[in-house]
This record gives C-alpha cells, structure tokens and sequence, in this order.
C-alpha cells in the first residue's frame, strides 16, 4: 500500500507519520514539500501534479487552516486551504481510484442542545473556519471518491500549539486562572486521532461499505475549566512547582472570552457509529491528558 500524507509537521500529522508506516510505502509531505513534491495546499495544480505523481492507494489529509479567529479576517486563505484544496485532493483520489483520508471538526455545528452530535445531524456552523470545513467535506462527497471523513474536536498533542500545553505553561506563572466553564466536549489526543485512522484504513481499503462521515474523539465530556483542572492535578501529582492551585484557577462564562469567531457551546460528538462499524472502543478524555501531562514533564525532568 502507498500512502501520501499531507500536513506531516502538524499535531496530527506528526502522529500520523509513526502511525501510517507500517502500513506500507509512506510519503510524508509538509508545506515545504520534499523531492519535487509539494505540500502546500494554496497550490492546487501543484498539490494535483504531485497526486499524478506519486499515484497513492490512500492519500490523508491533515493539513488545515486552523486559526478559528484568524479565518474571521482570512477567508479566503482558510477556504483555499480548508476546502479549494481538499476538493483537488478529492477529484484527482477520483480519478486514481484511491481511498481519501480528510479530518473535520466539531466546529460544523452551531452547539445548540445538550446531546451529543451524530453524523447525520444537520450542520450550522458558526465561524468561518467551521463553514469553509463543511465547504471542504461537502467537495469531497461530491467529488465522487472514495473517502473516510472523520470529524474530531479539541485535539491536542506533546507538541505544538493547544490548550493543554497553554494550561501547562500557565500554571506555573501565573497564581490564578480564568477558564471558560459552558463549552463542553471531549478533548482528544493526535496520538489516538493517528491510531484511529490507521486502524479505519486497514478496514475500509478493504470494504467500500466503510466509507462515509464519522466522529472521532475521546470518550466522555468535560468543560475547558474541568479540562485545565485535571493537567493541574497531573502536574501536581508529578511535584511540578505551580503557582495556581485548583481553588484559583476559576470558571468563567463564554460571556467573558469574547472572540473573533463564536465557538460552539456543546460540541459533543457521538462516537456509537466510528465504535461499530470499526469495532472499536474509545478510551476516556482522562487518559489521554494523563497520558500526555506525564510525557511532557518526563521530557523536562530529563
């Protein structure tokens, strides 16, 4: 199997590279591109050369614009690359016959009700980048190619920019904390995100009745100040001098983190579909932060 993956330097992508390789013959692209190849995707002949190229069985997709707030006043940077780009990704799949990989968000909701979203609930996103998302999954169906599209939300990862990484480097310089408490979701690793899809593409190279839409995220909810108590707890628990302590990292509402682009207050992702037809079980949001805390403070005790 030949596997061509974009945005390899991502949170994502990174994990994607361990993940992917013993799948077979991995080509692992960033936006500088590599050999003649290239990985930018603002440039879509060139993005569409490179899949006549390198003729992949399973082309993945992590490279997105990801600047919620930014989109606001970048849109037509965030549509080149969130849906002008995934929609050459999708025609040229088409015309190769090969299995198209692509990540999307919680972001394509607008966060209303309690419970948790499924697949075919109707989509209404708030911001920018949720729209220009929805734009890039809708090309990809249309395109006619074989595709798995798995939505996630709040991911993170040992490295890069993410909020669990921001709690971290937080609480140890500042003495108290302002998070916000209404938004609700389950924050997922880039490491299970890679897994997962490893797992997905081993199956539905084989079966074309896999192919469609599915959620991808932890099991379990939490808020964003839940969320930043538990790196707290980890990070205390492995003697890291703080200088928050649980009594004042304090929750606040929405209300008072105004930002460019609106965020969706519920963004729960129901997992039942990605669990049977994968057979699969997600593990808790819990494990994965634990999981992650712990690994990055091992790095600087080291």
């Amino acid at each position: 199997m030949k596997i061509l993956l974009f945005g390899a330097s991502g949170q994502v992508g990174w994990e994607l590279q361990r993940s992917l390789a013993p799948l077979g013959f991995l080509i692992a692209l960033d936006r500088h591109g590599q050999d003649g190849l290239c990985g930018d995707l603002t440039d879509c002949s060139r993005i569409a050369e490179t899949v006549k190229t390198v003729r992949p069985d399973v082309i993945v997709n992590a490279a997105a614009y990801t600047a919620v707030d930014k989109a606001e006043a970048e849109q037509e940077l965030a549509r080149a690359i969130n849906t002008q780009a995934p929609a050459v990704l999708a025609f040229e799949a088409k015309a190769i016959d090969a299995l198209l990989i692509h990540y999307s968000t919680d972001y394509v909701f607008d966060g209303s009700g309690n419970r948790p979203w499924k697949e075919v609930d109707f989509p209404a996103p708030l911001s920018v980048y949720g729209k220009t998302k929805l734009e890039g999954e809708a090309a990809i169906r249309a395109a006619g190619c074989r595709h798995l599209i798995l939505r996630t939300s709040w991911v993170y990862a040992a490295r890069g920019h993410n909020f669990l990484r921001t709690i971290l480097r937080l609480v140890q310089e500042r003495e108290a904390l302002k998070v916000v408490a209404d938004q609700i979701g389950a924050p997922t690793g880039a490491e299970l995100i890679a897994d997962v899809t490893a797992h997905t593409i081993t199956s539905a190279a084989r079966n074309i009745a896999f192919d469609g839409t599915y959620h991808l995220t932890a099991a379990g909810e939490t808020s964003w100040y839940e969320y930043a108590l538990l790196v707290l707890k980890v990070a205390s628990n492995l003697s890291l001098p703080l200088k928050a302590t649980p009594e004042t990292v304090n929750p606040v509402p929405s209300s008072e983190y105004l930002t460019p682009a609106p965020r969706p207050r519920n963004s729960k992702l129901s997992v039942e579909k990605l669990e049977q037809t994968f057979t699969l079980r997600m593990p808790s949001w819990q494990q994965g932060v634990t999981r992650v805390v712990t690994e990055l403070l091992s790095k600087e005790h080291n």
